[in-house]
């Protein structure tokens, strides 16, 4: 069993991109992992912004972060890339902070022009934070994510199939950078 970070980076308590984490978050947890959200959003605005890592808040996403053994990366996409909030958020941890870490990038726009987000946005800056275990991520269009008046979120299948296998390939990476156990010698 792997602890998970899954970083929630939209602005919006009603994201589109969240109901997708939630999906990836589901089947993980159904696998026997572990997962801990850390909600961007919910962090305080003023020392996110001024880099203040040593705010009780900030420092336990952080600490949530380092702790992890593989994180999940979400974005909504605005403006042809990723998001600030993200950005802001990455900026604060230490140069080598995924490194030994599987990352599953995800995200999410409003039209397939931004599809390349994740390849030619996303993962640089993962990479730069010491990630070698990137698996292949997705994007999510938002008309096949449904929002329900009570709150339910539903994938159509355009969605739902591409996430399940990006789920499966990276629950696999976990497996594959999971130290084995060790055997103790029968005397």
């Amino acid at each position: 069993m792997a602890l998970i970070a899954a970083i929630s980076s939209s602005p919006s308590a009603t994201s589109r991109t969240d109901a997708v984490l939630g999906d990836v978050e589901r089947r993980l947890e159904l696998a026997g992992h572990q997962v801990e959200r850390i909600v961007l959003r919910d962090l305080p605005a003023r020392p996110l912004l001024l880099g203040q890592a040593d705010d009780v808040d900030i420092n336990a996403a952080i600490e949530v972060f380092a702790s992890a053994d593989a994180v999940i990366v979400t974005t909504p996409v605005y403006k042809a890339s990723f998001g600030g909030l993200l950005k802001t958020f990455l900026d604060l941890l230490p140069q080598y902070a995924l490194r030994g870490k599987a990352v599953l990038p995800l995200a999410t726009g409003g039209t397939p022009a931004h599809v390349l987000v994740v390849d030619y946005a996303l993962r640089p800056v993962l990479s730069s934070l010491g990630a070698t275990h990137i698996t292949p991520g997705w994007f999510v269009l938002s008309a096949h994510i449904v929002l329900g008046d009570n709150g339910a979120v539903e994938l159509d299948d355009a969605a739902s199939t591409p996430l399940r296998e990006v789920t499966d390939a990276f629950a696999d990476a976990i497996e594959r950078l999971s130290p084995a156990p060790r055997r103790v010698a029968v005397a």
